[in-house]
This record gives C-alpha cells, sequence and structure tokens, in this order.
C-alpha cells in the first residue's frame, strides 16, 4: 500500500519523525505531531514537496542503518538530533508541511486560546511586541547590491 506517492515504511518512518518534531503534551492538552488526524493530514498535504520527502526519508533511513520507526526511542532521538543538522533543504520543505498541519488542526488551535477558523475575513488580533528588538537589523547594511 502507499500513500500518495510514499510506501508504507517510508510513512512509518515520517510519523514517527513527525512525533519527534511535535510530541504530544498532556501537560497543554494537545497532540503530537503523529496523531491520526493530524498525521492523515501531512499525507494528504505532501503535494509538491514529496519528492523533498522522500528524499529527506531516504537520508534519515541512511542515517538510521534501517526503518527509523523501529529503532528504540532513546536511539530514534539520537538519529532525529543528526538528521536536525545534515536534512538539509528537504528537511526543510518536511519540517514546513509538518508545522502546517499540526497547527491547522483544531485542537491545537484551541489549545492556543484560538478560535479554530480561517484567519480571513476576521482576522486575528496580535499583540504588539517590543519593536526595539529590530534595531540590530535595522542598523545592519544592507545585504544585497544596489541596481
Amino acid at each position: 500500500m502507499t500513500y500518495g506517492t510514499l510506501t508504507d515504511a517510508e510513512a512509518r518512518d515520517l510519523r514517527a519523525l513527525a512525533g519527534i518534531m511535535i510530541p504530544a503534551s498532556s501537560a497543554h492538552g494537545v497532540p503530537g505531531a503523529d496523531d491520526a488526524l493530524i498525521f492523515a493530514d501531512i499525507l494528504k498535504s505532501l503535494e509538491r514537496d514529496t519528492a523533498d520527502a522522500q528524499m529527506a526519508l531516504k537520508h534519515l533511513r541512511e542515517l538510521s542503518g534501517g526503518a527509523f520507526a523501529e529503532l528504540a526511542p532513546e536511539r530514534r532521538t539520537e538519529v532525529a538530533m543528526r538528521f536536525r543538522h545534515e536534512g538539509g533543504a528537504p528537511l526543510f520543505a518536511l519540517n514546513r508541511v509538518v508545522l502546517l498541519c499540526y497547527y491547522r488542526d483544531d485542537r491545537v488551535m484551541r489549545a492556543l486560546g484560538q478560535e479554530p477558523r480561517s484567519p480571513f475575513p476576521k482576522g486575528h488580533v496580535v499583540e504588539q511586541g517590543d519593536w526595539s528588538l529590530l534595531d540590530p537589523v535595522r542598523k545592519r547594511a544592507p545585504m544585497w547590491r544596489q541596481v
């Protein structure tokens, strides 16, 4: 069986990785990214990032020396931390999909004190922060060349 273009093994590894990326928290009352509903959304939402996901999962499998999902929890965490540093652009794409789907879940939005709805047309109120934190960026020399 395949999920889109992911194999069963790739889907199992991705689910195990998603659970490490965003673990469940009983203290905050939120599921992890490996929750069945959230993970189904992740698989459905890969679309244009499928090739990057497969490349990232292949690298994860190489670092694991086999199936990432079958590693002991401690070893899985070690491999995930190494993968975090070596994953590059494919991992970035995968991370983006996981985060997008996670924060789209109604349970997560309620736990954050947000109404689970689209941001528009009502919008969301964002409290003002300390704008002085941007001063170092404003003072920095331009990183582009003038045309």
